[in-house]
């Protein structure tokens, strides 16, 4: 890493049905660098809970931050990247709200998603369909590896997709985007319209709605540029 990288710090945001896990290859590969790492674990209780949680950790770096949500995490990092240790937000196939705005308003007027099916129980919580969690979310890891993910997943309260965010960061910081082309948990235009209505600059990878996962590597790359231009280098 070059001398005059002023930001070393990224702090990672999980979203729905998944826990801050799934970040290890990303993790591995920044740390190697000599990024300083720190992964937040949503509650997925509501948005409030969601933002303590991240502000948390946030209030715990040491300088400049890149603050990256997946999925879900980018309705985090909308609203917490006003904080004042984010210098910019990097979106991982991530929904990225304006003020004002819900989850579910990201939706309309954009194709269904029928492999991405959502059972809610009684209680409100939402878990991704058993059947068709692989389908969905994750069909280009393995077998075992995706059958993992739909044990352990972690449901979400539904009231959130309703909560609108009050700040919308990525009018004042730079933004990134890394979008997935076989991501079936979104439609492909509800991404694009979202990544460039934020002025994102955006990468494209053949991957799954776990890109998170199975394209670490070019997540970290991504993260690695933000860091490095996010803030003037001192020479």
């Amino acid at each position: 890493m070059s001398t005059d990288q002023e930001i070393r710090n990224v702090v990672l945001v999980h979203g729905a049905f998944a826990d801050g896990s799934g970040w290890r290859g990303v993790h591995d590969n920044l740390t190697s660098r000599g990024y300083q790492v720190s992964i937040v674990q949503n509650a997925l209780t509501s948005l409030a809970d969601d933002i303590a949680s991240t502000n948390r950790v946030l209030d715990r770096q040491d300088g400049p931050t890149i603050l990256v949500g997946h999925s879900y995490g980018g309705v985090v990092i909308t609203e917490t990247g006003i904080h004042p240790n984010v210098a910019g937000l990097v979106y991982v196939s991530a929904l990225a709200p304006d003020a004002g705005e819900t989850t579910s308003q990201q939706y309309e007027g954009f194709a269904a998603t029928p492999d991405f099916v959502i059972d809610v129980g009684d209680d409100g919580y939402g878990f991704l369909s058993h059947d068709k969690f692989k389908d969905g979310f994750a069909h280009d890891v393995s077998d075992a590896d995706a059958a993992f993910l739909r044990d352990s997943q972690v449901p979400i309260n539904m009231a959130i997709f309703s909560t609108p965010v009050k700040n919308a960061a990525w009018h004042d910081r730079p933004t990134w985007a890394v979008i997935a082309s076989e991501d079936k948990a979104f439609d492909q235009a509800m991404l694009q319209h979202m990544a460039k209505r934020s002025g994102a600059e955006i990468t494209y990878v053949p991957a799954s709605h776990a890109l998170f996962i199975t394209q670490a590597d070019v997540v970290a790359d991504t993260i690695d540029a933000a860091a490095k231009s996010a803030l003037p280098r001192t020479r």
